[in-house]
């Protein structure tokens, strides 16, 4: 079946939390009442941790270093800030088939063919969300998060790529309740991608995973 064209936005500058959170529930309404179409949104936002609805007090280990933000989306704690690549994804599954986990599988194939644009191969781990790499002395590190949740059938929150994000910040929580290993980046992989090479890549990848076109 043939989609409506999304909107693609790509937002200058870091984004406070509460002003995305609220602009993602104005536009879930928006979809959902069919005066608006989806979106496909890339965006930075400032340095901070995010409890999803499944986060343990325990795995938040500095509670002072960064601004905590409580979030409806799937998942524990996680960071964002500048340098993260932080892709906001609000669909209408009732459109895409009303099925949740291959709407999540697909979101992790638009991570695996944006990080194989610049040579990485990253893969599915089971029992552990996200997107992980084997690194340095045989160790496997998280690049990419995925956290959602869906109302009326419209996705939003979304996804994340660590392109060259301060990784000390990943110290002060567990990150997704996994303390056995560890965060990377591109840049800490060695590559010098730019933030519009990942998008680049990135939206290139989301065309051929969900058939996109843009409005």
């Amino acid at each position: 079946m043939s989609q409506a064209p999304v909107e693609l936005r790509v937002s200058p500058g870091l984004v406070p939390y509460r002003e995305a959170e609220a602009a993602m529930e104005a536009r879930v309404a928006a979809i959902h009442a069919g005066e608006a179409p989806e979106l496909l949104w890339f965006l930075e936002h400032p340095a901070l941790y995010t409890a999803g609805t499944s986060a343990q007090a325990q795995d938040l280990l500095q509670p002072d270093l960064l601004p905590v933000f409580k979030t409806g989306r799937g998942g524990q704690y996680t960071y964002h800030g500048p340098g993260q690549r932080v892709a906001y994804v609000l669909f209408d599954l009732k459109q895409r088939g009303e099925d949740v986990r291959r709407f999540v599988c697909d979101l992790e194939n638009c991570i695996i063919q944006t990080l194989g644009t610049f040579g990485v191969t990253g893969e599915r781990r089971d029992g552990r969300i996200g997107i992980w790499v084997d690194h340095k002395n045989g160790r496997e590190d998280k690049i990419g998060a995925i956290g959602v949740r869906v109302r009326h059938w419209v996705s939003y929150h979304g996804i994340s790529i660590n392109v060259a994000p301060d990784l000390t910040h990943f110290s002060g929580i567990v990150p997704c309740g996994i303390a056995q290993h560890g965060v990377t980046s591109l840049r800490d992989l060695g590559l010098t991608a730019s933030m519009a090479d990942l998008d680049a890549a990135l939206t290139q990848a989301f065309k051929k995973v969900f058939g996109l076109t843009f409005a």
